[in-house]
């Protein structure tokens, strides 16, 4: 294990180098975010007061957005993806079949040490945030809900890591992978949540999502915070998830094998 503590090590020294874009980037993705709720405030305004829209009240839709800048914040790939393509495409990953290191290991602490560092960098402009919408701000109704949905956070950043390294292999065998990582990451912005959330869907299609992964990078934890999900549909989604963290890693190990009975690299 020593090798990967000092990929994390050099993971951490690289990713501190972009430490002021990731807090600018952090600052202006709150625009969109502000513009979302201030449209949700203008749909509540037009309901009774009290009113619910698909049973969130206004206070709850506003703590559904600012859970997913959250856990968006820490479970996002960050250009991983490209990353891997171009170590296949350019046989950088030469490199790992001589040496007794694991690449999807290696990526693997790469991506931890990326999240972790744009967290703490995120966190000062985000909390400041959040303190200005805290009237709208619904904390979780015990500490077993907020740890359940630490538990399913920590399996989206899996999820999400997983399924982007799959897709990134496919450079294994085309020459381009942007447009799978772009319809990948289509499907993720509106079947996972991000967009809106996914009870106000007709219950057949929200159905429908249920047995997709999508669903459970990111709508999933955060419904369990805001008590949306609760008991057997709890568990239920949690073996779920699970489930699919276990595929997705899998799938991921069953194209890193195919691919390399393929990969070619000259010179260097």
């Amino acid at each position: 294990m020593r090798k990967y503590w000092h990929v994390i090590n050099i993971g951490i020294q690289n990713t501190l180098v972009y430490r002021v874009n990731f807090l600018f980037r952090a600052v202006f993705g709150l625009i969109p975010l502000m513009a979302t709720i201030f449209l949700w405030r203008a749909i509540y305004a037009g309901q009774a007061a009290g009113g619910e829209v698909a049973g969130y009240t206004l206070a709850q839709m506003t703590s559904y957005y600012l859970l997913v800048t959250i856990v968006d914040a820490l479970t996002a790939v960050n250009e991983d993806d490209w990353q891997i393509a171009a170590d296949i495409k350019d046989g950088n990953i030469s490199q790992f079949l001589l040496k007794p290191i694991d690449y999807l290991g290696y990526r693997l602490c790469l991506f931890g040490t990326g999240r972790l560092i744009y967290t703490v960098v995120a966190v000062v402009p985000v909390t400041l945030f959040i303190l200005l919408q805290r009237k709208y701000f619904v904390l979780p109704a015990d500490w077993g809900t907020f740890g359940w949905f630490l538990v399913s956070t920590v399996m989206t950043a899996l999820l999400q890591f997983f399924m982007s390294y799959t897709m990134a292999l496919l450079a294994f065998w085309v020459l381009e992978v942007s447009t799978f990582i772009f319809i990948l990451f289509a499907f993720e912005y509106i079947a996972g949540g991000h967009l809106f959330p996914l009870d106000i869907l007709p219950p057949v299609l929200a159905r429908a999502l249920q047995f997709t992964p999508f669903p459970y990078q990111m709508f999933f934890p955060v419904s369990i915070y805001l008590g949306q999900t609760t008991g057997m549909a709890l568990w239920q989604g949690l073996c779920v998830q699970a489930f699919w963290v276990a595929a997705t890693y899998s799938l991921a190990r069953f194209a890193w094998g195919r691919g390399i009975r393929k990969y070619a690299a000259v010179g260097g």
